[in-house]
């Protein structure tokens, strides 16, 4: 044999090597390829459940979000026509209640000096009285100095 005869031997073992090796590597990758798609193929199936579940979540958890807007828009407009209302009902008798008022206490008074007794007489201690919603309060008594 020849040198060149023991150099394409040679060479011709090298790739026969070097193919066995790709062919190796090709086989691992084809199984790795193969376990990926089953791994892919499992998640689907449990990932499509799941993602229906969360779609009739949030689908659910919308229409409760749009129940509380309705809501607190009920409670908005009810707020303000109460505060429309109390604004209306002081302006429309909270005049009047204290001219009411007024004219009742200018009447007790006026009772109270045609009963009064003769001026030689000594005069009693008056009392103040405050009128409240239909009630008659009595107030403090002032203490007569001593001198």
């Amino acid at each position: 044999m020849t040198g060149g005869e023991v150099a394409g031997i040679l060479v011709a073992v090298f790739w026969a090597i070097l193919v066995s090796f790709l062919a190796v590597v090709l086989v691992r990758l084809a199984q790795t390829l193969k376990a990926t798609t089953r791994l892919v193929a499992e998640v689907t199936e449990q990932a499509v459940p799941l993602l229906a579940d969360a779609s009739v979540t949030v689908r659910s958890a919308q229409t409760q979000l749009d129940r509380v807007d309705a809501i607190a828009t009920d409670v908005q407009e009810v707020t303000s026509n109460a505060s429309a209302l109390s604004t209306t009902v002081a302006s429309t008798f909270g005049g009047p209640l204290v001219k009411v008022a007024a004219f009742g206490y200018g009447v007790r008074q006026a009772l109270g000096r045609r009963g009064a007794p003769d001026a030689g007489a000594a005069p009693e201690p008056a009392v103040r009285r405050t009128v409240i919603a239909g009630r008659t309060l009595p107030s403090a008594r002032r203490r007569k100095k001593k001198g």
